[in-house]
């Protein structure tokens, strides 16, 4: 039995990676049109594995990138050790980055943010996170990783679906930031 449940498992995985893989080809940069305004951040309110409040509510004012990933996925585990460098670097700057880890296990997630030294929020997905950023992308959330970016406004400025590297996402922050000391 317990062979099954590792022979199942892995076909989930299989099939989830080819949908990464497929969903980043498919679609690799949206960018909220600019005739449009953008759309505000959905309410959402979750606790993140190091037991603090981690919402929208909370994070106004802040420039932000929630980050949907899994320590399985070769994408995702590829600009981790950027995003963690870019968090160090900007979370002073009004920056951070809010890790959404789906179809994972608590104990798994909590070893692989030690593993990795992340120091951004990292939270488990559930159901009203998960619907509250699904309807922003075409068809929900089907590849990962997939990445929403919220500027300082509570606005949702760009979703990007696969992994971005350091240079792209500094490019974003940056931008953002930018745009963040002007508006004021």
């Amino acid at each position: 039995m317990n062979e099954m449940m590792k022979m199942v498992k892995y076909a989930v995985r299989v099939v989830m990676v080819s949908f990464v893989l497929l969903g980043g080809l498919a679609g690799p940069l949206f960018a909220v049109p600019s005739a449009e305004a953008p759309p505000p951040v959905p309410v959402f309110s979750v606790v993140s594995l190091d037991g603090k409040p981690v919402g929208s509510t909370n994070l106004t004012g802040t420039t932000y990138i929630v980050n949907f990933f899994a320590s399985w996925c070769p994408p995702c585990r590829s600009e981790i050790p950027d995003m963690v460098t870019l968090q160090n670097q900007y979370r002073h700057k009004g920056f951070t980055f809010i890790g959404v880890a789906v179809n994972e296990t608590e104990p798994t997630i909590r070893e692989f943010i030690k593993k990795n030294k992340i120091t951004y929020p990292v939270v488990m997905a559930n159901e009203q996170i998960v619907n509250a950023f699904s309807r922003y992308v075409d068809g929900g959330i089907r590849a990962i990783p997939t990445s929403f970016v919220v500027n300082s406004s509570g606005k949702i400025t760009q979703v990007i679906t696969g992994a971005r590297s350091k240079d792209v996402f500094e490019k974003i922050i940056l931008d953002a930031q930018k745009k963040r000391k002007t508006s004021k």
